[in-house]
């Protein structure tokens, strides 16, 4: 698991957070992905992100991202990607506050990275990470991605979970017996998402 030491602000506070799924959610699912010139964020996410931004909470990024145990990039390669993620977004004064990433696989890869471990998702290893780093309170924030796996991670660890139509959410939506936690909200993409999440909330500026 890794946080961007970059962007690990430690706050004595209690906060508010929106994590963030990155593939289908950010960016365009292609499967893995391997190059930073491979990425393609939706052009609705830098609007996404200010809002959360705006509203004083958290913008932090959670994604497994199992292709480094199978070999088929390194970590060095996710950091460049996530390097382009959030210098794209910010140039768009969009502002990524983490980025929260597990590397492992419970099948494949060398013993490093061939393990069963806390932080894939739906285990909440990632989100405790970021609680600790900054000051999060996990139980008023919210975990928005396209897969069951992003549901039940909010559950896991005492958020609340909204579900994108955009990856894989529809298939998702399609299938609720492999949740098996229900979203707190669907929406059609991440800016519906935010918005709704605000606006329920009362966090709207």
């Amino acid at each position: 698991m890794s946080g961007n030491p970059q962007s690990a602000i430690r706050n004595s506070q209690s906060s508010r957070a929106i994590f963030i799924d990155r593939d289908g959610t950010i960016n365009e699912d292609l499967g893995y992905i391997a190059s930073p010139n491979d990425l393609i964020i939706y052009p609705w996410v830098a609007e996404a992100v200010r809002l959360v931004n705006n509203a004083g909470l958290k913008a932090v990024v959670v994604t497994n991202q199992a292709g480094v145990a199978r070999g088929m990039y390194t970590e060095d390669d996710l950091r460049a990607i996530h390097d382009r993620m959030t210098s794209e977004l910010s140039l768009q004064g969009a502002r990524i506050d983490g980025v929260y990433y597990c590397p492992h696989h419970p099948e494949y890869g060398d013993e490093r990275y061939r393990q069963r471990c806390e932080c894939r998702k739906p285990q909440p290893g990632m989100l405790h990470a970021a609680a600790r780093e900054h000051g999060i309170d996990l139980t008023h924030s919210f975990v928005i991605g396209d897969k069951s796996s992003d549901i039940n991670l909010a559950a896991s660890a005492g958020a609340r979970g909204a579900l994108v139509l955009t990856g894989y959410g529809s298939e998702t939506l399609a299938h609720p017996d492999r949740w098996p936690c229900r979203p707190y909200l669907v929406a059609d993409n991440l800016l519906e998402a935010v918005r709704l999440i605000l606006d329920t909330a009362g966090q709207r500026r």
